[in-house]
This record gives C-alpha cells, sequence and structure tokens, in this order.
C-alpha cells in the first residue's frame, strides 16, 4: 500500500515494480498463457514478464474478480503469478474489494453458480494506492489538508480491518520538494532497476534452496520452522502485537516479512532489526498512514 499526496509519484512507482520482479519460469508462463486463451485473447508466444493489471476503480465486482454465464476469469485471474494494481483504492466499491480476501489467501477464487462451481487460478501480488485523506494532502509540507477528522475517518473506513490485515507493507510516499526534481539532484543512493532485480532474484533463488518456497508462500507450519527469530527479536515481536493489538494473521505476515528482509541481506537468523523494520511497515495498523 502507497499512500501520499497528489503527485508524489504512488502510480510511477507502482508501474516500476513488474521490472525488478524475478522472470516467470516455464510452468507459470503456460499457465499465464492458458489464462489468456480462455479469455478469448491471442497467445503468439509464451512471455517471462510477470503481468501487470491496473484495473480502473469503476471496474465492477465480475470485472475484477470474474464472472458471467459461462464464467471468465476477471482482472484478479489476469494479473495471476503477477501483479494486481488497485490505484485510489478507497474509491473502489467496499464489497468488490472483500472479494479480493479470499485469493489473497487461496490464491484462487471460487465463482458458484446454480448448475457448476468454477474455479480460477489468482494468485498474484495485489500493489494498491492511496491519499492519505479525502483531498489528499493530510502531512503534505505543500499544501494543507482541508478534511475534517470525521471525513478521515470515513474516507479511512472504506478499508476493512480484515482487507488491511492481509496488505504487509503500508508505506508512506511523501511528495518532493521541487529542487530534488532537477536532473542530477537526487541524494545519490538511486539504484536502477536491474540493480534492485539482481538482488531480487537471488533472495528468491535463495529462499527456493533454504524454504522450498518463496516466503510469502510458507504454511504456518513452515513459517514456524523457517522464520523465527532470535530471544531478542521475538520480545520485540510480542510486545508490538501487544501495543498494535495484530492478529494471528498479521502476526505471521511479519514473520514471512522479516525472513525476506534478513534474505535480502544474506542472514540466515532474523534479528531484531529485521523483526523492527517489517512491523514499522504496517502503518495502518498503528493508525499513523501518511501523518
Amino acid at each position: 500500500m502507497l499512500s501520499g499526496p497528489p503527485g508524489a509519484g504512488k502510480t510511477l512507482l507502482a508501474r516500476c515494480l513488474p521490472g525488478i520482479l524475478p522472470p516467470l519460469d516455464r510452468d507459470a508462463q503456460v499457465e499465464v498463457a492458458r489464462i489468456r486463451s480462455v479469455r478469448g485473447e491471442r497467445v503468439a508466444a509464451l512471455d517471462p514478464h510477470p503481468p501487470f493489471q491496473d484495473p480502473h476503480h469503476s471496474a465492477s465486482l465480475p470485472a475484477l474478480v470474474g464472472g458471467g454465464s459461462p464464467p471468465r476469469p476477471g482482472e484478479i485471474t489476469r494479473a495471476h503469478r503477477g501483479v494486481l494494481f488497485l490505484d485510489e483504492l478507497p474509491e473502489f466499491d467496499r464489497r468488490t474489494l472483500e472479494a479480493l480476501r479470499e485469493p489473497l489467501e487461496t490464491g484462487e477464487v471460487t465463482i458458484a453458480r446454480a448448475r457448476a462451481t468454477t474455479r480460477f487460478p489468482a494468485r498474484f501480488q495485489l500493489l494498491a494506492a492511496m491519499n492519505p485523506c479525502p483531498c489528499g494532502h493530510l502531512g503534505d509540507s505543500r499544501q494543507a489538508c482541508a478534511c475534517t477528522p470525521a471525513q478521515i475517518q470515513r474516507y479511512r473506513g472504506k478499508l476493512s480491518g480484515p482487507l488491511l490485515d492481509r496488505i504487509d507493507l503500508q508505506l508512506e510516499v511523501p511528495a518532493l520538494p521541487v529542487e530534488e526534481l532537477r536532473p542530477g539532484q537526487g541524494n545519490g543512493g538511486e539504484e536502477p532497476s536491474a540493480a534492485v532485480r539482481a538482488r531480487v532474484e537471488a533472495t528468491r533463488e535463495r529462499q527456493l534452496q533454504l524454504l522450498g518456497v518463496p516466503a510469502a508462500a510458507l504454511t504456518a507450519r513452515g513459517v514456524e520452522e523457517h522464520c523465527q527469530p532470535d530471544a531478542d527479536g521475538l520480545a520485540f515481536l510480542e510486545t508490538a502485537s501487544k501495543r498494535l493489538g495484530l492478529s494471528a494473521r498479521a502476526y505471521h505476515r511479519i514473520l514471512k516479512l522479516a525472513r525476506t528482509i534478513a534474505d535480502l541481506t544474506g542472514t540466515d537468523r532474523i534479528a531484531r532489526a529485521h523483526i523492527a523494520e517489517a512491523v514499522q511497515y504496517r502503518r495502518l495498523d498503528a493508525g499513523d498512514s501518511a501523518s
């Protein structure tokens, strides 16, 4: 979840994500090609690039999750093995957003009809963007927010707790000062996507060798086996969980994320620093989104 004022670069960042993802293996390429074929799209060749789907916030429930007679795959199935980007997330119909909860957990969507039940694959990475408030300028140093506390609460209330619980990274994207937009005025820490992708691919390979699956796909038993932090890290996580009122799902997701953070640095043991970084990404759980 990317939260920030209009023009901060949320959509630009989102569209850069596919450029740092590992290429699809052949089995995944075949799955994606089959889905496109079922939808009636022409498939000339297998494509190693992960899909990227960005439906408009006016998309209906059947358009997003699938439907019709006979049932056809929706946008979340088109995003299978890739990225589903939902810009202006609170503007989507709440019933449509709630329908994402099952596929985010199971990796498939079930469409029930009177004569039959159809299941479509839907193992995608959800990426969303939103303004911090209705006017978009809460916490914006360039312009004061004109929203009342009640308006902000209603706006954020469009996103249910169970849905937010399934979003592991909740990031603030502040607006950049005009001076930093000039060519050559960055902070010197920029990296090309190719360099980041190489690090991501190395981490994915490390997890496949050590865990058998990417950390995000670990079961509860796998989390217990591969994601246990050291004593200091465990104490920090327990304290944070009580303070933030985290669910059991969020607790396990933090451990999975901490496993990946450790693997990105080539560290075998999950330490307090890895747990702390994973916890601080859950800004909406802390009630501190983009403020």
